[in-house]
């Protein structure tokens, strides 16, 4: 049976250290220094926005992080969304950026994560950053990714020499993560939809990282025996059962975890492995920002 790589347990050891590490520098800093603030940008009424939005406030809360909520209506137009970002990014309280996706598709999504300052771009998506991460330059990393990365390390995973498979080449999570595994040493093959014998690949893999979008895409037969998987997705499936019709059915990932857990040496479980370590990076990048641009020396 698979070791799982428990998400929550390690995002909640991350929270703790981020709580003592806020703590101890506003105490050095004294009345000159702001506690570390995030300002998340929304667009509309996307209601997965808004639990995932919440999810972060309350993260926030826990560690010391000030946050708070731009929401503007799925009416706005780009300007208005840009100007909330240009004010953002002179805003001394505010030292971390979040434009939360998706946005309605009459506003450019690229050009407003172009705006925000890549100091204060704690996603990770600004093009500087992303050019740090391919340069192995120290910046500000894709949550999701540097998520993965915290969970195969505390682990104990070795990377060095490993066959590692990602599949799903996103800006979000597969191409910043092949980078990492990279750097890492581990030998890296991005799939995607046109991938041709998805599962063959999918068999000499000793890490297999899902990041596909499609729930139950990689089953048993697609797996070697002692693989490390980690599953990045996540979907609400309807409720199967007639009698179960009105409830909000289950959250499962791209993996079928029942039938992989037998044969991995250790899986992330949905929910609980990667969503809470996105969440954790997240508030990392903001403290990390934070130290930055305040008169703290950073740790």
């Amino acid at each position: 049976m698979a070791k799982r790589l428990d998400g929550r347990l390690l995002a909640a050891r991350h929270e703790a250290s981020l709580r003592s590490t806020i703590a101890q520098h506003l105490a050095t800093a004294g009345c000159t220094s702001y506690p570390p603030g995030l300002v998340v940008v929304r667009v509309g009424d996307d209601p997965a926005s808004g639990v995932y939005v919440r999810k972060k406030a309350q993260a926030c809360g826990r560690v010391g992080i000030e946050s708070r909520i731009i929401h503007h209506p799925a009416t706005a137009s780009q300007q208005e969304v840009l100007e909330s970002i240009h004010q953002l990014n002179g805003d001394s309280s505010c030292h971390g950026i979040l434009v939360q996706l998706p946005i309605p598709p009459t506003l450019n999504a690229c050009q407003l994560l172009l705006a925000v300052d890549p100091s204060k771009d704690v996603d990770g998506l600004h093009p500087l950053n992303l050019g740090r991460l391919m340069r192995g330059e120290p910046g500000l990393r894709s949550c999701t990714p540097a998520g993965v990365m915290a969970l195969l390390d505390h682990g104990g995973i070795a990377l060095d020499g490993t066959r590692a498979l990602v599949i799903g080449r996103s800006i979000l999570v597969g191409q910043p993560l092949g980078i990492m595994l990279q750097q890492a040493n581990a030998t890296v093959t991005v799939a995607h939809s046109h991938t041709r014998n998805l599962a063959d690949h999918c068999r000499q893999a000793e890490l297999l990282v899902v990041a596909a979008g499609k729930p139950g895409l990689v089953g048993a037969d697609w797996v070697r025996p002692g693989v490390v998987v980690v599953d990045v997705g996540i979907h609400r499936v309807p409720p199967q059962q007639p009698q179960q019709q009105g409830t909000q059915g289950t959250l499962r990932g791209d993996v079928c975890f029942s039938a992989v857990e037998p044969l991995a040496s250790h899986i992330t479980p949905v929910p609980g492995g990667v969503g809470p370590m996105t969440v954790a990076m997240l508030l990392s990048n903001t403290v990390q920002a934070w130290q930055r641009h305040t008169t703290v020396t950073p740790a």
